[in-house]
């Protein structure tokens, strides 16, 4: 570290410090009735209080929502989910698809002022590949054998072959630049990031407030501060928006999105990639036997799951959600409920007087778990399945879900634009999420390296259709719908646009008038 820099980062540190002990004290986020945001500052209603800061271990979706207005990535997606530049200003593949070189902006420094160059991206790649920093996208540069930067603006990426879907994959914040002087310590309480806004205060489980970066390499954003303000349940977000303390909120429940509608709260309504699913930990009993997991499939009705649960408002899904390469729902052993097939497979397993397994699911991460995971209770009961439920807050489910610590799970993943950054962490063998997961086969592992070497558009799908069908006729999970996101602003608000894969990221477009 040099002395300037050491400098700078002191000095902001000890900044940000005395802003964390005036929140201690009791001058930190409003809370959940709180005041609204001051003049040009937008407030946002989230159910949950992130788990975590630090960009490279976030799953939980309210933390991906703060930690992408913090962080930058080297690409990033536009409204239509194409690559776009980010951090990296260009890049280019070689011939044969096994290097890719990246230059970078210039003049883009991080929160603290210090600047950002090749250094910290080699860092940050090379601390992400280790296994040890438990990074939960990994497995997204599993193709990378190297990382150099012969000068401060350009980083060279070795490959082991072609990949596809690496540019989309490093979009996204579990793969976010950090400097390479920060730790996970460090950043788990003064996040540390060069995107368009930066960290002020946080108040747990109350609020987390962020001051516009005007430094942004993208503009500064029009917005002088955004305060994403925890409030449990989504009616209350709404009786918030109503008395003008909430400005804005996203939402997974369509009957709070027509009761927001209806008090002249402006909604837009945007189908989503993330996909519901009924998740197996194929490495334990029952779920270790393929018949239990056929069994499971048969006796969902995964349309009456989608009605009960989000009122009907999405579609049933098979794994891929990704738009080029869209998994048929119907290609499935059972595409439509079969208690019979269902009993039949019970049997198979050697469990015809029945079977009772335990499902964990959260509550306050999204709107519809509970009411999905007592739905399918019922259903599995009428095939000889006892299911017994474990609702846990967000952070614990997430706690146990990142550690395999279940048999089942009732789950909302994140969809991608490309199915290798979808899946492939999940369901290879070498997978960073395998043991979430619990499913692999050498045929899986085939069938993504070759997803990942080719680049033509047809031939990919062709290879992701086998990929679908291996983990459907498998049953290594029981995929069920997909849904929306239903975006609630005041009509002070606009500039927003909402993303197919959930992301907040045109916050930094926003603005709020008459403030």
């Amino acid at each position: 570290m040099t002395a300037s820099r050491r400098g700078v980062r002191l000095g902001a540190f000890a900044v940000a410090g005395a802003v964390l002990l005036s929140a201690c004290s009791g001058s930190g986020g409003a809370p959940a009735g709180g005041e609204a945001a001051g003049p040009g500052g937008l407030v946002v209603g989230a159910t949950s209080d992130p788990d975590t800061l630090f960009p490279w271990k976030a799953t939980q979706f309210q933390a991906v929502n703060v930690l992408e207005q913090l962080y930058g990535t080297l690409t990033e997606l536009d409204e239509n989910l194409e690559v776009v530049p980010g951090l990296a200003e260009s890049w280019q593949v070689s011939e044969d698809g096994t290097t890719l070189t990246l230059a970078l902006r210039q003049g883009v420094t991080f929160a603290d002022g210090s600047a950002f160059d090749s250094a910290d991206v080699k860092s940050s790649l090379d601390r992400i590949r280790d296994e040890a920093t438990g990074a939960v996208a990994a497995a997204s540069l599993a193709s990378v054998t190297a990382v150099e930067a012969p000068d401060p603006a350009t980083v060279v990426l070795t490959l082991s072959g072609p990949d596809a879907g690496i540019l989309a994959a490093l979009a996204t914040v579990n793969l976010a630049m950090l400097s390479s002087e920060d730790s996970e310590q460090t950043l788990a309480d003064t996040p540390n990031g060069t995107g368009a806004f930066t960290f002020a205060e946080r108040s747990p489980n109350e609020s987390i407030r962020l001051t516009a970066n005007p430094s942004f390499w993208g503009g500064a954003p029009a917005l002088s501060s955004l305060e994403f303000r925890v409030i449990p349940d989504e009616t209350s977000i709404v009786s918030a928006l109503q008395s003008g303390n909430v400005q804005f909120a996203v939402f997974d429940d369509p009957l709070v999105a027509q009761s927001a509608e209806a008090t002249g709260v402006q909604v837009a309504k945007t189908p989503q990639l993330s996909y519901h699913a009924l998740q197996f930990n194929a490495r334990k009993a029952p779920f270790d036997d393929v018949n239990v997991r056929l069994a499971v499939q048969c006796a969902v009705d995964r349309q009456q799951v989608l009605d009960t649960a989000a009122l009907g408002e999405g579609e049933v899904t098979g794994p891929i959600t990704s738009p080029a390469y869209r998994s048929d729902p119907a290609a499935r052993p059972c595409p439509q409920r079969d208690v019979a097939k269902a009993k039949q497979y019970l049997a198979q397993s050697g469990h015809a007087g029945g079977l009772t397994i335990s499902t964990i699911v959260s509550q306050g991460e999204y709107a519809t778990s509970v009411n999905e995971a007592t739905n399918i209770q019922a259903q599995l009961a009428e095939a000889g399945i006892t299911v017994n439920l474990e609702v846990l807050e967000s952070g614990a489910f997430v706690d146990r879900w990142v550690a395999a610590d279940f048999q089942s799970a009732v789950a909302l993943n994140g969809g991608r634009p490309d199915p290798d950054g979808m899946y492939g962490r999940y369901f290879t063998s070498t997978g960073n999420l395998n043991d979430v997961a619990g499913y692999s086969s050498p045929t899986l592992d085939a069938l993504f390296a070759q997803g990942k070497a080719t680049s033509d558009p047809a031939a990919r799908k062709a290879v992701y259709e086998q990929v679908s069908a291996e983990l459907e006729n498998n049953a290594a999970w029981v995929w069920l719908f997909t849904s929306f996101t239903y975006t609630a602003t005041t009509p002070e608000v606009s500039g927003f646009t909402p993303m197919a894969n959930g992301s907040l990221k045109f916050l930094r477009e926003t603005t709020v008038s008459g403030s």
